[in-house]
């Protein structure tokens, strides 16, 4: 993993995130992703990953130009989802990988300031991300969620405990989180959480995200 200042920094303040957005427009009860996100980062949201599977490359990079001039207003971390290439042409923070997109190792040699992701869902394959490279591992999906199709057991609390004692990298977790799991995520190790419906399909995008956050911030300090 690189040394560099640039990178150090953006770990940092990922670190101390607390909760982030991860966007899905069709998850979003009709409303764009550019509005919910202003909504966040005007709740106190300052990470955010965008994560548009359905649209096509050009408007999906015409989309990322858009979130990154407002997260980078709201001094905000940005990740895009899946794609290295528009996360260098937009200057975002980040990219986020699962184990179907460029490696690691190909993905820090093109840019090697960039906080890299990688999905994880168990201890050995975060533990395998790390070794690759990677600047964080997001681990799950925790509870049943809409955003992804899974067959297997979902991870549970457990899973995030196993995963912090087994690397040295931060780790975030998602899938299905609401605001009642946050306590009980916190006490099993839970560094950073990811959401998606939890604020996406809110009714009011803004105030439930600023809930997360407070809750999220009780649970540290308590």
């Amino acid at each position: 993993m690189t040394g560099s200042p640039a990178h150090a920094h953006g770990i940092e303040r990922l670190r101390h995130a607390g909760v982030y957005l991860v966007t899905g427009e069709p998850l979003s009860n009709g409303r764009t992703t550019l509005s919910i996100v202003a909504a966040a980062l005007d709740a106190g949201i300052r990470l955010v990953q965008l994560r548009e599977k359905d649209l096509p490359r050009a408007a999906l990079t015409d989309l990322a130009h858009e979130i990154r001039a407002i997260t980078r207003a709201a001094d905000s971390l940005m990740i895009v989802n899946d794609d290295v290439e528009i996360a260098i042409a937009v200057e975002a923070d980040g990219v986020h990988l699962g184990r179907g997109d460029l490696p690691i190792e190909d993905a820090r040699r093109l840019a090697p300031d960039l906080i890299i992701g990688a999905s994880a869902h168990s201890a050995d394959e975060a533990l395998e991300a790390e070794q690759r490279g990677a600047s964080y591992v997001n681990i799950g999906p925790i509870y049943p969620t809409r955003t992804k199709e899974w067959s297997k057991d979902f991870l549970g609390p457990d899973a995030v405990r196993a995963v912090t004692d087994a690397v040295r990298i931060p780790v975030t977790c998602m899938g299905g989180i609401k605001l009642p799991h946050i306590p009980g995520l916190v006490a099993a190790g839970a560094q950073v959480i990811a959401v998606v419906t939890a604020i996406t399909a809110a009714d009011d995008p803004g105030a439930a995200a600023r809930e997360l956050l407070t809750v999220f911030r009780e649970a540290r300090e308590g």
